[in-house]
């Protein structure tokens, strides 16, 4: 179970993933190359992890696409995280109850957040663009 920051930190050792703590207590990993960043908080009673997509486009047609896809995605590919909006932002999220996370949870997540990275935004972004 994950208590502390120290919890989190040997979680992160133990799955190998590469990590740094910034001054607020949210750990920042390293998806891959060309990834984005993706955040991870102890947020009692929960542990939540997140990442920026990128922004909902200004283009109503190319919105609605947008959104159709990430419910889509929501019902059908993810398992363990979800897109969302955040504002004008799209996100991909997760939260664990603290309560009961282990070492599988965690890595569960964070494979659903590598193959979305890696399949589904180039898909999302090609949508965007080509609807623009």
């Amino acid at each position: 179970m994950v208590h502390t920051n120290e919890d989190l930190e040997a979680f992160l050792n133990r799955l190998e993933r590469s990590f740094e703590r910034v001054s607020d207590g949210t750990y920042v990993v390293r998806m891959g190359s060309g990834q984005p960043l993706v955040a991870l908080r102890l947020a009692p009673p929960v542990l939540v992890v997140r990442t920026e997509i990128g922004r909902v486009p200004s283009d109503p047609t190319a919105a609605s696409a947008l959104y159709r896809r990430l419910l889509e995605l929501n019902a059908n590919a993810l398992v363990h995280s979800a897109f969302g909006l955040e504002g004008d932002r799209v996100v991909l999220a997760a939260a664990l109850v603290l309560e009961s996370v282990d070492l599988n949870e965690i890595e569960a997540v964070l494979s659903d957040l590598d193959l979305a990275l890696a399949e589904h935004v180039p898909n999302l972004h090609h949508i965007v663009q080509s609807k623009v």
